[in-house]
């Protein structure tokens, strides 16, 4: 019997094969999309906080704290995309994908501007993620 094969050999005996499955790192109950809900309200809060100012001061404020906001908006959903959702889920809710990508475009269109409009969009797209993603949970 060659080396190769009595290494072969002893490795069949040797190492045991285990399966495991697995879903996500840490358990589903850390995903919720009410993270980028409350980070898209903050967003909105901003802009109305913004257009209500006459302090030049503030409204500098107010500006960086939106963006910093509506890039954390983009960072939750983000996670619920890429961490959560899974291929079955876009099967069965096929739009997903398009969901997704207007309310990360919202957040970035949020981002350079005061519009609450484009905040309101935003939320409501997130609704939208939002609704599928307890559909999900069932």
């Amino acid at each position: 019997m060659s080396l190769r094969s009595r290494l072969d050999s002893f490795l069949d005996r040797s190492v045991e094969t285990i399966t495991v499955s697995a879903h996500c790192d840490l358990p589903c109950g850390i995903y919720d999309p009410a993270q980028a809900t409350l980070e898209a309200q903050s967003v909105k809060a901003c802009m109305e906080k913004y257009a209500a100012s006459s302090d030049a001061d503030f409204k500098v404020r107010a500006t960086a704290i939106k963006e910093e906001r509506a890039e954390l908006v983009k960072h939750h959903l983000w996670v619920l995309w890429t961490d959560y959702f899974k291929p079955e889920h876009l099967a069965s809710y096929p739009n997903l994908h398009d969901l997704f990508w207007k309310a990360t475009k919202s957040a970035g269109e949020a981002k350079k501007t005061n519009d609450v409009a484009v905040a309101d969009r935003l939320l409501s797209e997130i609704a939208g993620i939002a609704e599928i993603f307890w559909a999900t949970k069932k």
